[in-house]
């Protein structure tokens, strides 16, 4: 290889290493290897930086604030109200509702899809008595299948197309990715109905968690110093037959005693750690002598002003790393958490002090506008009301599935381009006060825009350096024993892989100059082998992490890491076999 070569491959490997490892955000880590190559000397500033005029990323945050229209004012509410039905325990309602799913995923950013479903269906378990977990994975992958179908589904998609132009190849048509894709797609949600219910686990979501394993929640409160109870004895203070709670243990600040005895003497400052049913630990914020530790701000939380909230800290939070009192949260957010919901539990201790987790699902207190505030917000992935009540569509609704129809029928005719039809569609919506600029501003995700730019920079890199030829003589001389479907195996078997380590937009540009340079010295077409990659950087299917939808289900659905691969692999196998036999037969060389 060639100096500019090996000095890539170390950037590149440098910047999977930052990826796999989380603490930094990926689009600082991408941008700074596209600025590496470029100080270093691999490519100049225009190859460094084309991505940030190349169509995809433009396009790609057009088409989020077209979606924030049909998120705001309700558009899929009236078809999403109607999916799971009130008959049937599992295959049924999954089946009323993975089909719409993937169907609105084809075209639509499918976050706020699955942001609007998760309470839904979330409250519509809870009623019914039904496991949560065995619902809500099957949406995150329903809509990662519907992603699949058209060339706006996912923003990878897109990515890819973008990038084709670059290697001298003619672009993604709108449908033409469905060609490979539909089937997939169909397959896989037939999958999803015949086994999720057999192989998904029972989990206790966070709601579940806090409404039905009350014993598991818990809150502190602090003695007043001079108050009612100051210097009494538990018996004394009537804290020892509570009506459904349990004084778990009481922290002086040198030491704890546990377990409390009737005869401990409380003092003031001493921090009382109870465990209990919600509705239970709410009567503690009206017992003279005690006040919240957790809740200061909270008055009444039986208010119709106040509301209960779940939010999942996703990778880009500042809350990852920290704890709630390092933070400030309640100044910061107005809200107050009652409980962390972590890996299918909820956390015992004090939850103040407490280091959060990507994936962490907080349940928390807040008026009725803390949604508003913090929904598109890189806080949170996902803030959803533990009540389930869906967005109301408004009489505005029409305005932005209008412009989301004619997008499509003007791109899949070839009469206007995607990036010109999004753009018009945006300003359209802002325009006509659908959506303000702040919304707008707010619902385009920086971080995916910078990565999917930046990511053009080191493909450029590997393309001009040789690395990419290079990589791809290897893959080719090692499954070459097996046929040009042998490579095609290489190739989806290494970007599902990268996928599941890295961005799916990362994973697709990285590895798009090599499977283009690998089809050159194959029998196969690259076109069939850029749209291969497109298919497998989108379909994640094995964690939490290789999604963003996956993980937005994580804490709501109470799973585990590995809950995902007992589903995923099925899905996982079904992309790897349907794409190496499809794509050799649809693209030919």
């Amino acid at each position: 290889m060639t100096t500019d070569a090996w000095i890539t491959l170390a950037v590149i490997l440098a910047v999977l290493v930052l990826l796999v490892r989380g603490r930094v955000s990926p689009a600082v880590v991408v941008f700074g290897g596209a600025v590496a190559v470029l100080v270093l000397g691999v490519i100049d500033a225009d190859a460094a930086f084309s991505g940030f005029s190349n169509s995809a990323p433009i396009t790609v945050a057009a088409l989020y604030v077209l979606a924030a229209g049909i998120e705001k004012t309700g558009a899929l509410t009236p078809v999403m109200q109607r999916t799971l039905g009130e008959r049937g325990s599992y295959r049924l309602p999954l089946l009323r509702t993975v089909v719409p799913t993937a169907g609105a995923s084809a075209f639509l950013n499918n976050t706020p899809i699955v942001a609007m479903l998760i309470p839904q269906v979330t409250s519509w378990a809870s009623r019914r008595g039904r496991s949560v977990s065995k619902l809500l994975m099957p949406v995150s992958f329903a809509a990662v299948l519907g992603g699949l179908i058209t060339v706006i589904g996912t923003s990878t998609n897109l990515v890819v197309s973008g990038q084709m132009a670059t290697l001298d190849l003619r672009q993604i048509g709108f449908f033409e990715i469905g060609k490979l894709g539909l089937p997939i797609a169909a397959v896989g949600l037939v999958a999803i109905v015949a086994l999720a219910p057999r192989v998904l686990p029972d989990r206790r979501s966070a709601r579940a968690e806090m409404e039905e394993a009350g014993r598991r929640f818990s809150v502190e409160m602090i003695v007043e110093p001079g108050g009612a109870i100051d210097g009494k004895t538990v018996e004394e203070a009537s804290l020892r037959n509570l009506s459904g709670l349990f004084l778990a243990s009481v922290d002086r600040g040198d030491t704890t005693i546990a377990p409390v005895r009737p005869e401990t003497v409380l003092r003031g400052g001493n921090r009382l750690h109870f465990v209990g049913p919600i509705d239970r630990v709410v009567e503690l914020q009206e017992m003279r002598g005690l006040r919240s530790a957790e809740l200061e701000h909270v008055l009444d939380l039986d208010d119709p002003s106040v509301s209960y909230y779940e939010a999942v800290v996703g990778s880009r939070s500042p809350l990852v790393g920290t704890n709630l009192r390092d933070v400030g949260f309640r100044s910061t957010y107005q809200a107050a958490v009652l409980g962390i919901h972590r890996a299918g539990q909820l956390l015992k201790g004090r939850i103040g002090t407490e280091t959060i987790h990507v994936g962490d699902t907080l349940i928390l207190v807040s008026d009725l506008g803390f949604r508003e505030r913090w929904r598109d917000r890189a806080d949170f992935l996902l803030v959803a009301p533990l009540d389930g009540t869906p967005p109301v569509a408004t009489s505005r609704a029409w305005v932005p599935v209008a412009l989301l129809l004619a997008v499509v029928g003007l791109a899949a005719t070839e009469t206007v381009p995607i990036l010109e039809g999004s753009l018009v569609a945006a300003i359209l919506l802002v325009a006509s006060r659908v959506v303000s600029p702040l919304e707008a501003r707010r619902a385009i995700d920086i971080e995916v825009i910078v990565v999917i730019a930046s990511a053009f920079g080191l493909a450029a890199a590997m393309q001009q350096s040789g690395l990419a030829a290079t990589v791809a003589t290897g893959l080719v001389d090692t499954f070459s024993g097996f046929g040009d479907r042998g490579v095609l195996l290489g190739l989806v078997l290494a970007t599902i892989v990268l996928t599941e380590l890295v961005t799916n937009n990362a994973a697709a540009l990285l590895m798009l100059p090599i499977a283009v340079s690998a089809a050159g010295a194959t029998g196969l077409d690259p076109r069939g082998a850029a749209i291969a990659v497109a298919v497998a950087a989108s379909a994640s299917f094995l964690s939490p992490i290789g999604y963003q939808t996956n993980m937005m289900v994580y804490g709501p659905g109470g799973y585990r890491f590995t809950d995902y691969a007992r589903l995923g692999w099925v899905l996982t196998l079904t992309v790897l076999v349907m794409t190496v036999t499809l794509v050799p037969l649809i693209w030919t060389a």
